[in-house]
């Protein structure tokens, strides 16, 4: 028998989708071409918006069953460790008031261990070409598994199989990825000591890009190390990684006390490229796009797994409402379903895109013009509590408020804001971690 959605990639985006799909009652088939998980040091970080969901799932309370970290604060630091910029997440709504760092692979498989018995999940599955009706229509995928190839039809395809996507490419939608003009290299540290002083999300600015940190369980640190896209050419041996990851933190008074760890951890390097993306169009006839395959961001904003599931909710939304209308999965349905799904959720990706955008631009960009404004907008967004309460907002993924013309330049300095202290009354305390 088909099943109603068949969903291509099991990572975040996926996985979400399938859970928010299962929920309607639907049969979901999900493929991913890796025959096993794979530990990628990126994802980890899960935003207030994307938690409201988890935790509807019941995927938040395994996640804290199994020792994830909550944060209070995303701040970005000078060298010293001297907040400039403070996003305090206890200033939000109970129970919005956290992030909540994990493994990706936990993650993963907390989504997954969490799917209904009407969802089904094989890996080592490959897709080969789309399938499509006389109109053009998708309908369905070539799949090849184990030696065999053979055709899964559904009513509804969702292409969650990454920035590359080739179902986005099979169903005509040009999307264009544009690399940053570095990399990241990631150091998973074992520091208990430290860990348990690490208590919130840490960008640190220096002259030779982004230190960034956060405590992961067990007693754990992620470390990146912002490096130009040839900096590690020819790095290969143990000594000149240690050498430049040595130097990496010599710059950083607050972080130089981590070098004996990370040294004592240079196996763990993974070297990450990084790259935005946003696609023009979320869905076409017969396929919808969740995760990486519609949108990319840097990890420094700690958005893109956040809106891959933030999607997958709002796909779901969508159809169910159209199949309340009609009472079936006919191709009328899930195509109009899939325009509301594409018109609802793009002006939020969008908006979600410039803010990290934004973001990572203000404390990556090491030409001498965006040092200085980078520089610049963190240190008047940080003295600005108006300013402040609406950009952590945005960062939690519980709904855009855009920052308008005249916010800009107030976030610049450029202007004087006499509403600076106007925010919304603080709550009266933030609630226990669950």
């Amino acid at each position: 028998m088909s099943p109603d959605v068949l969903v291509c990639g099991a990572g975040v985006g996926g996985l979400a989708a399938a859970r928010a799909l299962g929920d309607l009652g639907l049969d979901v088939l999900v493929v991913d071409k890796q025959p096993k998980v794979r530990p990628i040091a990126k994802g980890e970080v899960l935003q207030p918006g994307a938690l409201r969901l988890l935790r509807s799932w019941g995927v938040e309370k395994r996640l804290d069953a199994q020792g994830a970290v909550r944060l209070g604060r995303l701040v970005v630091r000078d060298p010293r460790g001297t907040a400039l910029m403070s996003l305090d997440y206890g200033q939000l709504p109970a129970p919005d008031q956290w992030l909540l760092a994990h493994d990706h692979t936990a993650i993963l498989a907390a989504l997954a261990e969490s799917l209904g018995p009407g969802v089904e999940l094989r890996r080592g599955v490959r897709a080969e070409a789309p399938l499509r009706d006389d109109s053009g229509r998708i309908t369905g995928l070539r799949l090849a598994e184990g030696g065999r190839v053979y055709e899964q039809r559904a009513p509804l395809v969702v292409a969650a199989d990454g920035i590359s996507s080739r179902l986005r490419s099979w169903a005509g939608i040009e999307a264009k990825r544009a690399d940053y003009p570095h990399r990241l290299v990631s150091f998973d540290i074992g520091d208990a000591e430290a860990a348990a002083r690490a208590d919130d999300f840490s960008a640190y600015v220096t002259d030779r890009g982004l230190r960034l940190l956060y405590p992961l369980p067990g007693g754990r640190l992620r470390l990146y190390l912002q490096a130009g896209p040839d900096e590690l050419r020819g790095v290969t041996a143990h000594g000149g990684l240690a050498d430049w990851a040595a130097r990496g933190l010599s710059q950083v008074p607050a972080l130089e006390p981590l070098t004996a760890s990370l040294l004592a951890h240079l196996d763990s390097r993974q070297t990450l490229p990084v790259g935005r993306l946003l696609s023009p169009r979320l869905s076409g006839r017969g396929l919808a796009l969740v995760g990486e395959a519609a949108y990319a961001v840097h990890p420094m904003a700690a958005q893109g797994m956040n809106t891959a599931i933030t999607s997958a909710g709002a796909l779901a939304e969508r159809l169910s409402g159209h199949l309340e209308r009609t009472g079936g999965m006919s191709a009328a349905a899930v195509d109009a379903a899939l325009r509301d799904y594409h018109e609802r959720q793009l002006p939020l990706l969008t908006q979600a895109a410039r803010t990290s955008g934004n973001a990572a631009r203000m404390v990556t960009d090491l030409s001498w013009r965006g040092r200085m404004l980078g520089r610049r907008a963190v240190r008047h967004t940080g003295a600005n509590p108006r300013l402040l309460h609406t950009v952590t907002h945005n960062m939690s993924g519980l709904g855009p408020r855009p920052l308008t013309p005249l916010d800009r330049l107030q976030q610049l300095g450029l202007l004087p804001d006499p509403r600076a202290h106007r925010v919304p009354t603080a709550p009266a305390g933030r609630p226990q971690p669950m």
